[in-house]
C-alpha cells in the first residue's frame, strides 16, 4: 500500500467515523426532545415603564457681599497666605 493511498483511507475513515460520531449525538438530541415533551413557551409579561416627574428647582441668586464682608474676606486670605509663606 502505497503512502497516499493510506493517506487517502485515513482521511475517509475520518470522515466516515466524524459521520456516525454527528448521527448518534443527533440521535441523543432527538431522544432528550421527545422524553421532554412538548415545548411550552412563557409568555412575556410586559412591564410598564414608569417615567419620573422633573421636579423643578428654583434657582438661587447670588447676592453681592457687602464692603464689610468683602474686607472680612481678604483679611482672611492674606492672614492665610501669609502663615503658609512663613512655615516654608
Amino acid at each position: 500500500m502505497s503512502h497516499s493511498s493510506m493517506l487517502k483511507a485515513r482521511r475517509q475513515r475520518q470522515k466516515t467515523k466524524k459521520l456516525l460520531h454527528v448521527a448518534a449525538t443527533q440521535a441523543k438530541r432527538l431522544a432528550k426532545q421527545a422524553l421532554a415533551g412538548p415545548v411550552v413557551k412563557k409568555e412575556k409579561v410586559k412591564k410598564q415603564k414608569v417615567k419620573k416627574e422633573k421636579v423643578e428647582t428654583e434657582k438661587v441668586k447670588k447676592i453681592k457681599l457687602t464692603k464689610e464682608e468683602l474686607g472680612r474676606q481678604e483679611a482672611k486670605k492674606s492672614s492665610a497666605g501669609a502663615g503658609k509663606k512663613g512655615g516654608s
